[in-house]
């Protein structure tokens, strides 16, 4: 697996901490998948966490219509009247 950069506001030198407290078969678990893609604890946690967030918001930002009401969006659409 290759490796990934480290998510990071472009040009901003500052940081933030953020601190987990887990279960060490939990430690243990993400240590080794750190190890196999070639990244340290941080970044493949950073990364990931990332990742899973950008996807959450991402689905939160679509709108979704259940069939009924897309009819009636597209039904609306087609019968607009002339733009003012």
């Amino acid at each position: 697996m290759t490796k990934q950069s480290t998510p990071q506001a472009t040009g901003n030198t500052e940081s933030a901490r953020i601190q987990l407290r887990v279960r060490p078969e939990v430690k243990a678990l993400i240590e080794r998948a750190a190890t196999l893609a070639g990244m340290t604890v941080s970044c493949f946690m950073l990364c990931h966490a990332c990742d899973t967030a950008r996807r959450l918001i991402a689905q939160q930002d679509r709108s979704t219509l259940v069939d009924r009401d897309c009819d009636a969006f597209f039904l609306a659409l087609e019968n607009a009247g002339k733009p003012i």
